[in-house]
């Protein structure tokens, strides 16, 4: 009885290049290795590619699913960085990880030639902020590289989109844009199964944005896609208040799991340990309620 709960959701299938995962099943959970001087939470931490792939791995012991490993902020406000750069960062640290590790790797950039790179080095994700976008060539990336695709809204860049971001119902703005990114990227020769889809909590939103988003993700359902939710340490979580990013695990862990219990497939999270254990909870509680 205690795997009811993965009996009664609509199947579906992820697959990123060599893994396959099936759904329903209990919720993955992506950690979050950033190679970066500015990231908002962590910037600096594990600069160095050493520390980076052994972040990585205590992340992966600590209950992590797969691995995102970005080497580019998408802070608000973020500049962007030179493309030779971002290889830089990420690459020693996507091949350690790859010859260390079973566990899949995302690589989390809006450069095509990073995405290339970093595919060849041994990730099987493409995590693009900047699914927006109107150049194709990221998509026939993974199109031909058969690797996963995490479809991110945003409005605008990391650089403009917290300048007044305004929708008119934010739930079905998203839902059309996930509805004609499904279309573009089936035309560009990306299968379904390749793709997962994020509301982007956070990318282009106000606080209120991201409030009405989480409480209507059951509405992202209809896509029959995994969804991927991220709000680890993000500001909307302090409410206003001045809180250090550390300080916001609490309300980022109450996010996780009514993402959870709404049907979310993914959580990406900087804080692996303790979300698995809030997730896991959440799950045993709602496979009761279904019994």
């Amino acid at each position: 009885m205690a795997n009811r709960k993965w009996q009664i959701a609509n199947p579906m299938r992820l697959r990123a290049r060599k893994f396959e995962f099936d759904f329903p099943r209990p919720a993955l959970m992506m950690g979050i290795v950033n190679v970066t001087p500015d990231s908002f939470s962590d910037g600096g931490q594990y600069q160095e590619a050493k520390a980076a792939v052994a972040h990585g791995l205590q992340l992966i012991e600590e209950g992590a699913d797969l691995i995102d490993i970005g080497g580019e902020s998408t802070r608000p406000g973020a500049v962007p960085v030179p493309e030779a750069e971002e290889l830089r960062r990420v690459i020693p640290v996507i091949e350690g990880l790859a010859a260390s590790t079973q566990v899949p790797l995302s690589i989390d950039t809006m450069k095509v030639g990073v995405a290339q790179r970093a595919l060849k080095a041994g990730a099987s994700i493409v995590n693009d902020v900047a699914a927006n976008r109107a150049d194709r060539a990221m998509w026939e990336l993974v199109a031909d590289s058969r690797a996963g695709y995490i479809c991110v809204h945003m409005r605008g860049t990391p650089e403009t989109m917290q300048q007044c971001p305004v929708y008119e119902k934010v739930i079905d703005d998203v839902a059309e844009f996930f509805g004609n990114r499904l279309g573009q990227l089936e035309k560009d020769g990306v299968d379904r199964e390749q793709i997962i889809l994020d509301p982007g909590i956070g990318f282009g939103k106000t606080i209120e944005h991201n409030m009405l988003l989480l409480a209507g993700l059951k509405d992202f359902a209809r896509f029959d896609r995994p969804l991927l939710v991220g709000v680890s340490r993000k500001s909307f979580l302090a409410q206003k208040r001045q809180m250090a990013p550390s300080a916001r695990l609490p309300a980022g862990l109450a996010c996780a799991c009514v993402a959870v219990e709404a049907g979310v497939q993914l959580i990406r999270t900087h804080d692996v340990a303790a979300t698995v254990q809030a997730v896991r909870m959440t799950e045993a509680i709602v496979a009761k309620r279904n019994r």
